[in-house]
């Protein structure tokens, strides 16, 4: 699990409950319920939730900081 979820054949290197239940199941022949893979990866594993950062790859950080540095101000006082 911790090789990432592209390891073990997915496309997107992203856990869900289905997919860690799938590798379970392949590694062990045990199939277990969302339920139980849940508390699995919570209560034995002591992982957590966690969602991934929605940013756009082109995202320019040094533009984002000129703008709200110049712009925003600008509109925030209005005309």
């Amino acid at each position: 699990m911790e090789q990432g979820a592209r390891a073990h054949g997915f496309e997107a290197d992203l856990w869900t409950l289905e997919r860690v239940g799938a590798v379970v199941t392949r590694a062990t022949g045990v199939v277990l319920s969302r339920a139980s893979v849940w508390r699995l990866l919570t209560d034995r594993l002591g992982w957590s939730l966690q969602r991934p950062e929605r940013r756009a790859i082109e995202r320019n950080e040094s533009e984002i900081a000129r703008w709200i540095a110049h712009e925003w101000p600008r509109i925030k006082k209005g005309p």
